[in-house]
């Protein structure tokens, strides 16, 4: 038992599942997805927090029969207000909206996801334009939101300041704050923009709106430890107004996660793709939380074709999800053969509802267009939940709050020169 060992502070991975009363190829790939975490010793080894375990083993075991599964609204609605861009079929702009926050407009060029938008919130204001031909000069919001997709910058002239980004997206968004001159702007991305280009990307970012008259802090959040049933990872900018004298407010990470069977728990029922007969019968050997390997070898070989030769642990391909763990991140395509997203139990793909459940979207969100289209808008949306967490630190910045116990206060950044 857990208890017996008390005295110890850390356990080898070894000792871990013989804790969790599982393999130690099941903690492995637990420490892999982020649910329990690890340190290196000095010789190398993967030492695991005992408190850690001791939660894992109380939720596995089922010693709490608590459901954490919920879509989060707050108490009151505040009175600031907000600009979504890149508005997609709303996952921040809904967690926004339920942490308080009030949209005066949304800008999306997709006409599906326009539709899933103003089908849902009618009330909200949903401009379906290209970004570059949006007018924001005259409108004022106290915050701007916006999950540009990421992209190089040329570097032949650089330090020309907001002309560095002229012809990117992110552009568009420096743009709009430059216009509006909101107390706070949100940019979410991808964790790959902290390395992109050697980290210059992120940095000319930084010094772009730094010109604007803005403090710049960013942060790394794991879906998994703020209400959301997925192991998701996305990169929050604070940008916000030097005038306004407050820290960046982040939100802090939960003690415990959120598994796949506590969110799937009475979905509705929904359209989703299927797989073909050959792709059927191969998955149909895969255990839950099992992928390619977990075959025998020569379905290994039949399977993966000239893939089953190269690096990499390629660990999408063939993989049947856990219900004792949070989703993998979701993809545009549940049936794709890089990313497979097997339900648990039954051998086929994640339905469109699940999906749903697993970005934290309320069962009464509807999507449109067609079911490839819902599965990508679904996809490419930030967790509804997420979005809760950030707009409460927005909201509390704008209401003048430090942090609590929920949110942590992290630096802002200069930009570096010696990049350039």
């Amino acid at each position: 038992m857990v208890c017996a060992q008390s005295e110890i502070h850390e356990v080898t991975v070894s000792q871990a599942a013989e804790v969790l009363g599982v393999s130690v190829d099941t903690i492995r790939r637990w420490n892999k997805l982020g649910l329990i975490k690890a340190r290196r010793s000095e010789n190398n080894h993967r030492l695991f927090n005992l408190e850690e375990l001791e939660k894992l083993q109380r939720k596995i075991s089922g010693f709490s029969s608590e459901n954490h599964y919920r879509v989060l609204k707050a108490e009151r609605r505040s009175k600031h207000t907000c600009i979504d861009l890149f508005a997609g079929a709303g996952g921040t702009a809904l967690g926004f909206h339920n942490a308080g926050l009030n949209h005066i407009m949304l800008v999306e060029q997709d006409r599906d996801a326009v539709r899933t938008l103003t089908q849902n919130m009618p009330n909200w204001e949903v401009v379906q334009s290209d970004i570059r031909s949006v007018d924001f000069r005259g409108i004022r919001a106290d915050v701007v939101e916006a999950g540009f997709p990421c992209q190089a910058f040329s570097y032949a002239g650089h330090k020309r300041g907001f002309e560095d980004a002229r012809g990117t997206l992110f552009y568009e968004f420096a743009r709009a704050v430059r216009d509006i001159r909101p107390a706070i702007a949100v940019g979410e991305n991808v964790r790959g923009l902290l390395a992109h280009d050697g980290g210059r990307t992120l940095n000319t970012m930084i010094r772009i709106l730094r010109e604007l008259g803005y403090r710049v802090s960013y942060k790394l959040l794991r879906a998994q430890y703020h209400d959301v049933p997925q192991k998701r990872e996305r990169l929050i900018i604070l940008a916000i107004r030097e005038d306004l004298q407050v820290a960046a407010l982040f939100p802090k990470e939960n003690d415990y996660v959120v598994s796949l069977r506590e969110a799937l728990e009475g979905c509705p029922s929904s359209p989703g793709f299927e797989y073909t007969e050959r792709k059927r019968r191969i998955l149909e050997l895969v255990p839950p939380g099992g992928y390619w390997k977990d075959l025998p070898d020569a379905l290994q070989r039949e399977y993966m074709g000239r893939s089953y030769y190269l690096g990499g642990g390629k660990t999408g391909m063939a993989r049947r999800l856990s219900w004792d763990e949070p989703s993998l991140t979701l993809t545009c395509n549940p049936a794709q053969k890089q990313t497979e997203r097997c339900h648990p139990e039954e051998t086929r793909p994640l339905s469109v509802r699940e999906y749903a459940r697993i970005q934290t979207f309320p069962d009464e969100w509807q999507f449109s267009g067609s079911v490839a289209s819902q599965y990508r808008q679904i996809g490419n949306a930030v967790p509804v939940n997420l979005g809760y967490h950030i707009g409460r630190c927005v909201v509390a910045m704008l209401e003048g709050r430090s942090e609590d116990d929920t949110m942590v206060a992290e630096p802002f950044f200069e930009p570096l020169q010696m990049l350039f």
